[in-house]
């Protein structure tokens, strides 16, 4: 028995990173996966990899027709919906603020925002239909939570899709289809590198660089994604609805123990305050 046995899930976002990672698991726990993507090479490809349990579709998520066409096949073809994982993202505009143009806001926002809400919008008719409920899921991010992660706007856009989760959650909590948010920290994706398309050894540099400062003592892996998306598309997590999973080697908490005494170290020894008398 596999964790989403009988389960048809769609995800944005799924011919690479950990968008393919999450398809991969899925698949592998027993559910049918839509993998929605404008790469059509590589979402064939792992399409491919998935056999009769998985089918790409060209989508551009920032386009409704495309989003609602995913969700409209999914259902045409398996006849149901029950997971909705809206992970299509990219870094977005970078730069001083005085230098993002209206059209790199416009399509920043239209990728990373609308795109969520376009999934939501077009799953949620789905999942009533079914009668069984059903789950989305919504890639934010830690630079929703805290600034100085990420470029202006991609803090801003993932800030909007965590209060969005939340928001859309109160709403449909009632017919049992629950909306939670997953925020992954410096995972090992093209996307963390800033390019699209990068090398291996880039990646694993990347690994290296970065790796030391997280309290894990590594970066993530698109598995560690996927891992916590299939939580949240399983029964398992039934009761959980309008959260924010926090998947990010403890990044956000705070610098690794050993980093901070470091820190202290080099400063000198640090004279604490103590009352008269003690």
């Amino acid at each position: 028995m596999g964790e989403l046995d009988g389960k048809v899930a769609v995800i944005t976002g799924a011919a690479s990173g950990m968008g393919a990672a999450s398809a991969r698991c899925f698949a592998a726990e027993g559910a049918r996966v839509l993998i929605a993507d404008f790469n059509e090479e590589a979402g064939a490809a792992v399409a491919a990899e998935l056999g009769e349990r998985g089918v790409f579709r060209r989508v551009d998520v920032s386009r409704e027709d495309d989003v609602a066409g995913a969700v409209g096949e999914a259902v045409e073809r398996w006849g149901r919906l029950d997971v909705m994982f809206n992970n299509a993202g990219f870094g977005g505009a970078r730069g001083p603020i005085e230098s993002i143009s209206e059209d790199d806001y416009d399509i920043t926002m239209d990728v990373l925002v609308k795109g969520v809400f376009f999934g939501i919008k077009h799953a949620t008719p789905a999942m009533k239909a079914g009668g069984r409920g059903g789950s989305i899921i919504n890639t934010a991010s830690v630079a929703g939570i805290q600034a100085g992660e990420a470029p202006h706007l991609y803090s801003v856009a993932k800030a909007a899709v965590m209060h969005l989760t939340t928001s859309v959650a109160l709403e449909l909590g009632e017919h049992g289809i629950r909306v939670n948010a997953i925020c992954p920290g410096v995972i090992a994706t093209p996307l963390a590198v800033g390019r699209r398309s990068v090398r291996e050894e880039q990646v694993e540099r990347l690994r290296e660089k970065l790796g030391r400062y997280q309290p894990i003592g590594r970066v993530g892996e698109p598995e560690d994604i996927a891992h916590a998306a299939l939580y949240l598309a399983s029964d398992r997590s039934g009761f959980v609805t309008g959260t924010h999973h926090v998947v990010d080697g403890g990044a956000a908490a705070g610098r690794a123990w050993s980093r901070q005494h470091a820190i202290s170290t080099e400063a000198g020894p640090i004279k604490l305050y103590r009352p008269p008398g003690r």
